[in-house]
């Protein structure tokens, strides 16, 4: 768990580089520990979209944290209920991780990203758990080389049954 993260873009996706850049700017508003509207202003003005004037080229300004291809709305609405719903998400998220790897201790992207998670699962009328999960697998992989996705997919589903269950019924 102690990888320094890497990124990837999610070229053509830009559900999924909204989820990126939730995941960038929750880690932002914890680090600096900032107003989540200060840096959802910050992203939609400085890091989300192409950078004008240039050509669109893959990857770039992703390594400064740009996310060129993001659906805003979903991107602000995801960090929103975030920030908004952490008292209540947090402890959901203690209670699926393991008592060895308790949220505090995990890697600060890793907690961002499982917040984005579980924001979107609480989101009723989002997309379904199952999308959620692997998007967010996917955003992992951009992240982690290690066995962080493993855990964030462990953590998602144990808190999907829980705050979707209709969606399990009669799975394994």
């Amino acid at each position: 768990m102690g990888e320094r993260p890497r990124q990837r873009r999610a070229q053509g996706r830009p559900r999924t580089g909204s989820r990126v850049a939730a995941v960038q700017a929750l880690f932002q508003a914890e680090q600096a520990q900032a107003n989540p509207e200060t840096v959802i202003d910050e992203f939609v003005r400085h890091r989300l979209g192409e950078l004008p004037g240039l050509p669109a080229v893959a990857g770039a300004g992703f390594e400064d944290g740009r996310v060129a291809d993001v659906h805003v709305p979903l991107f602000a609405r995801i960090v929103r209920v975030a920030t908004g719903q952490q008292d209540t998400l947090d402890p959901m998220l203690s209670a699926a991780l393991s008592e060895d790897w308790p949220l505090p201790r995990l890697d600060p992207v890793l907690r961002a990203l499982l917040r984005a998670g579980a924001a979107e699962l609480w989101m009723e009328d989002g997309p379904p758990a199952k999308v959620v999960i692997n998007e967010y697998m996917d955003v992992a992989h951009g992240f982690f080389d290690g066995d962080e996705p493993g855990l964030a997919n462990g953590v998602l589903d144990r808190l999907a049954r829980l705050l979707r269950p209709a969606e399990f019924v009669g799975a394994g």
